[in-house]
């Protein structure tokens, strides 16, 4: 029976629109050989949506990613926007979409495709075998708490405020993904925390330690953050998933990302209650080769697997991308952010081209 799917696309800015003119085209291999029918939908977004309407988040691209099954965003922003306030940039584009569609969860996985270790600026035996998932909590903590601004005190000075704030209800959800995820992985949990200086994170640990209750087949550990950091480098294959809020986690989710040696290769997935999820690669708009036909799309490529797993259920599709992306690796073909001597140099529309030939073959 042919499974159907609303897709909305949102190809952004700079190397935007190629690497997810390369995304569509594997959706559509993989949906013939796995009789799932996509019906694409294009929205603006970031710095064109800017040029096109004057917003970094139309109200009508926000409708469109609702009435949809899952979102495909590419990348956001560039010099030419630097200049606007912050409520016009691009990045408030994405700041919009993750709060109109409720996504509070980030999924980021750092795993170490052999082909690739030696590009990693750790030593072999450290990164070799390193498979970790990120849960961030996205909507709340410091970024969202409030007060929050520069105010004026009564001395006349300046004094710039921000609020780590969590309810026990925002832990417990983002605990259940984490804990859900680590099921379908190695049952391992590492929760990161400030605890012994932080009653936000003592509240942290006391919500998930509870939680723990409910998966007794996932073991469940805690570990301060600055501690958490320093073990990403020194030991990063003791971890499988780790959860942490929303300042904490963006600051690991980057650090573990750099032990794979190229943030070109890494998908991600923010995902909500009810709302479809948006998928999208972890990399920038890198406006410097835009329209060269440089840029590297097996992230772009990785983030539609990662749709088609934690968005659609079709975990069998997802499997045959992923497995095509080692394949072409292995072979030996590398855009310029991968190269290594002896390997085939390809452009973005090439590697494209070239994992397509492999899934088809599958």
């Amino acid at each position: 029976m042919t499974h159907n799917y609303r897709i909305t696309l949102l190809p952004g800015d700079g190397i935007g629109p190629e690497i997810m003119a390369v995304a569509v085209d594997v959706l559509k291999v993989v949906g013939k050989k796995f009789d799932i029918q996509f019906e694409f939908q294009e929205a603006l977004i970031g710095g064109a949506a800017i040029d096109a309407t004057g917003e970094p988040l139309p109200g009508s691209s926000l409708d469109t990613c609702r009435n949809s099954d899952a979102v495909l965003l590419a990348a956001i922003g560039g010099y030419k926007w630097d200049s606007l306030a912050s409520h016009l940039r691009p990045e408030a584009g994405l700041l919009g979409l993750r709060a109109g569609l409720g996504l509070f969860a980030n999924l980021r996985p750092a795993k170490i495709l052999p082909q690739l270790i030696d590009a990693s600026s750790l030593k072999r035996e450290v990164v070799e075998g390193v498979d970790i998932l990120v849960v961030r909590e996205l909507t709340g903590g410091i970024y969202f708490g409030k007060p929050k601004g520069i105010f004026e005190t009564e001395t006349g000075e300046k004094r710039g405020v921000n609020t780590m704030a969590y309810t026990e209800s925002e832990i417990e959800r983002i605990g259940r993904v984490a804990f859900e995820a680590a099921q379908k992985r190695r049952g391992k949990l590492c929760s990161v925390d400030k605890a012994n200086v932080l009653e936000v994170s003592q509240l942290w640990r006391d919500r998930i330690t509870k939680l723990a209750q409910e998966y007794p087949d996932v073991e469940l550990s805690h570990m301060y953050v600055d501690n958490a950091a320093m073990q990403l480098l020194r030991a990063p294959k003791q971890f499988d998933t780790i959860v942490t809020g929303n300042l904490f986690g963006d600051i690991l989710s980057d650090a573990a990302a750099m032990l794979t040696g190229s943030i070109g290769m890494l998908p991600s997935a923010s995902l909500g209650a009810s709302n479809p999820g948006v998928f999208e690669p972890v990399h920038g708009s890198a406006p410097d080769i835009a329209g060269q036909d440089k840029a590297n799309p097996l992230a772009q490529v990785l983030s539609a697997a990662m749709m088609l797993r934690y968005g659609l259920n079709e975990s069998t599709a997802a499997d045959h991308i992923e497995q095509g992306v080692l394949e072409v690796l292995q072979r030996g073909d590398r855009t310029g952010d991968i190269i290594s001597p002896d390997m085939n140099l390809l452009g973005c529309r090439a590697m494209g081209q070239a994992l397509i030939q492999v899934l088809e073959a599958k």
